[in-house]
């Protein structure tokens, strides 16, 4: 909003419909900021030692907001410039610097307060560390059932700390290390109490002291991480996640390659080469795994040789190309170009099929967990010899599937997916020996409940991690696939080459710098309307409605189509923007059976009303979808068709701006008292909730395990009859 008031170019001549336009900008501007202050004063009063900081920001913000609000008071003036009323028209220089002053008196208060958030984080981990040091240290059990109640309870706050911390992270790399993180403390600390338990009970036993120091150790790890991705700070350990995959790699290594058709002299043949040689030298990790069959090792071997060979017929052509030495050289190299692709391409499938059927025929094999049954039954007996066999098998298990996790990691397909594959293979690497302490400890003590219990624990993680490797695998497939792996903000946007298979398919047209003005006006027009319509749609308590997210998702897609007409944005070419179109008008026809089938629940004078409206919808729809597929040629056919696209996607967006209120009062009408507008959200010291996230919690909770440690802690009571 704050763009697009800078951005104005003033003219001559000003509709009622502009005047209009930019007082609405101006105080919803005015209104976002005045909501935004009273949150940041309510922070500031419940944190003194940051209140003077956080009280000066806010009034800076607040002063700011109302001065933007006064200078686009223009709605009423016939003639602003001949009235004594400063205005954006007479002071714009005015504007600037209120937006100034705004944006930087914003991200002070956003500062502070994520500080605030960092400094309740850090504050919990140290609770949590300091009772783990008292819990090593304890001498009975009574004791330990005192001490393990408080830690229970500050492990819950951490839960709730760093779950809303992981919602908020933008970083998908962070966020996947948090919930790695997490992932970890969750299994800790249920092992921590068995392990515990089995300390206390055996205290001369050296295997339990063990299994207990490494369910320690894990958690302490875990901890740091989680305040390290809190905190921002690097450590020794981040550089190896930083290190290439052959995925990366070769995605890279095609962009560079790709890249000689725009520019014949932006790289040189050395560093095409070096990139190869670093792919092919992780090639290596597939043909030297003892686990990879001979046919994968045979196939990546011929395709490795194969991609040298493109590469110098590559760079053969390039330098012809470069000293014009041939009749069309930029023939041969689009040709040279395509076979250096597909050859990369071939060897990317031939490494994931490698990665993907040795998991999965693994995952087979060890579904049945007889070895982790074998070593339950063996350890009930006291049977050392037998435990030290079955101990070796799953020591050698452990080995084959590490290997996997480190094979797939190459395969991934996306950095939190490569971080999930690291996170297994840590796991896989802990948890084994732990397994192994656990069962030793039962076979010396073969009669001890205790023990028996223990290894159950660490046998399930074991279990749980196995699962855990099986979905993993799945998301792999489908990145690889293209089902999944795009963001909210790409919606429909087509994936290279998938529609595409012809490689002479026709170029799509960008538009031009005059095309993209004549569409500029539409654009701003279409932004207001998104504005308006995510007014609307907050004002629902059910953030999950169907029509919600239907109406939330056209408005995303709108939103992408307003930063076409600046040039911004994932909307590249007119055919992004046509794709792009097709999908909002078949979202539209999803929301009109939405309405269709709430208008079906009501009882009210409205009803009639709201069919009514909704069934302008459909039409709407249909018309625009016939645009958006049109064939047309020409430039100016193409403009004309963009054009006609966003006039209608504006028009259904106007349509939605009458409907969304509609709706939402006939549903307050219906609730009988109960009410559908979502009261702001009131901050508090602990949490911080965001309403389309009002379920979070809930999952949180099952993700950490919230619930099960709470429902342990409240029945402790059985640790003093063992």
């Amino acid at each position: 909003q704050i763009t697009t008031l800078i951005n104005y170019k003033d003219k001559p001549k000003r509709s009622d419909k502009t005047l209009q336009a930019i007082q609405r900008v101006g105080q919803a501007v005015n209104l976002a900021v005045a909501r935004f202050v009273t949150v940041g004063e309510t922070i500031a009063n419940e944190n003194h030692e940051l209140k003077k900081e956080m009280s000066v920001a806010c009034i800076e913000a607040k002063r700011a907001g109302e001065t933007i609000a006064q200078l686009t008071d223009v709605a009423g003036l016939d003639n602003p410039e001949s009235d004594s009323h400063i205005t954006i028209f007479t002071d714009k220089t005015g504007v600037v610097k209120a937006a100034r002053l705004l944006l930087s008196s914003v991200t002070k208060v956003l500062v502070l307060a994520d500080r605030i958030v960092i400094k309740q984080i850090i504050t919990s981990r140290n609770k949590v560390l300091a009772i783990m040091e008292q819990l090593e240290k304890v001498g009975s059990f009574q004791e330990f059932v005192q001490i393990f109640s408080q830690f229970g309870n500050e492990m819950v706050e951490f839960a709730h700390l760093t779950g809303d911390r992981q919602n908020d992270l933008k970083d998908e790399k962070k966020k996947a290390r948090m919930a790695a993180s997490r992932a970890v403390l969750e299994k800790c600390t249920m092992m921590l109490l068995t392990a515990s338990k089995t300390c206390l009970r055996h205290p001369d036993c050296e295997s339990a002291r063990v299994n207990k120091d490494g369910v320690f150790h894990q958690m302490r790890l875990a901890l740091e991480q989680v305040i390290e991705i809190v905190t921002d700070s690097r450590s020794d350990g981040e550089n190896e996640l930083a290190s290439i995959s052959i995925y990366s790699g070769i995605k890279e290594f095609k962009n560079t390659v790709e890249g000689l058709r725009e520019n014949l002299y932006f790289l040189s043949k050395e560093n095409l080469s070096t990139m190869l040689e670093v792919i092919l030298e992780h090639t290596e990790d597939f043909t030297d795994s003892a686990y990879t069959s001979h046919e994968h090792r045979e196939h990546i071997l011929e395709l490795s040789k194969q991609a040298k060979m493109e590469l110098e017929l590559l760079v053969s052509v390039w330098m012809q190309a470069q000293n014009q030495k041939t009749k069309d050289p930029m023939e041969d190299l689009e040709v040279a170009i395509l076979k250096m692709c597909q050859c990369m391409n071939e060897l990317k499938r031939e490494l994931h099929s490698a990665a993907t059927s040795l998991a999965a025929d693994l995952l087979k094999y060890h579904r049945d967990h007889l070895v982790l049954k074998a070593l339950k039954i063996t350890g009930v007996e006291g049977n050392l010899e037998a435990i030290a066999e079955y101990t070796c098998k799953l020591s050698e298990q452990k080995e084959q599937l590490v290997e996997v996790c480190r094979l797939l990691r190459h395969v991934s397909g996306t950095e939190p997916l490569e971080i999930t594959c690291i996170h297994a293979e840590d796991t896989f690497q802990v948890t084994g020996p732990q397994i192994i302490s656990a069962a030793e400890t039962l076979a010396l003590h073969p009669s001890s409940k205790i023990a028996k219990e223990n290894l159950e624990v660490f046998c399930e993680a074991w279990e749980s991690q196995l699962s855990d490797m099986s979905m993993l695998l799945r998301e792999i497939n489908d990145v690889f696939e293209g089902r999944r792996g795009e963001k909210r903000v790409y919606l429909s946007l087509p994936r290279p080459g998938k529609h595409n298979a012809n490689l002479k398919a026709l170029k799509p047209v960008k538009l031009d710098t005059e095309e993209q003005a004549k569409i500029a006006k539409l654009g701003l027009e279409l932004f207001l309307l998104t504005s308006d319509v995510d007014s609307e749609t907050e004002k629902w308590e059910d953030q999950e409605n169907k029509i919600v997210q239907h109406v939330q998702g056209m408005s995303s897609m709108a939103y992408s189509i307003y930063l076409f007409t600046r040039g911004e944005g994932l909307l590249k070419t007119t055919q992004d923007l046509f794709h792009q179109a097709e999908i909002f008008a078949t979202e539209g026809t999803k929301l009109a059976s939405a309405f269709h089938a709430f208008s079906d629940q009501l009882h009210d004078d409205g009803k009639p009303l709201l069919l009514l409206e909704t069934e302008k919808l459909i039409p709407m729809c249909q018309q625009l979808q016939i645009t958006a597929k049109a064939s047309v040629q020409g430039k100016s056919a193409t403009f004309t068709k963009a054009d006609t696209c966003i006039q209608k996607t504006r028009n259904v967006m106007t349509l939605l701006c009458q409907l969304l209120p509609l709706c939402c009062r006939l549903l307050r009408k219906n609730k009988a008292g109960n009410g559908c507008l979502k009261p702001a959200p009131p901050w508090r010291e602990n949490r911080v909730r965001t309403g389309t996230n009002a379920h979070y919690t809930e999952r949180t909770a099952e993700m950490f395990g919230i619930k099960s440690l709470e429902n342990h802690i409240t029945n402790m009571t059985f640790l003093e009859s063992e």
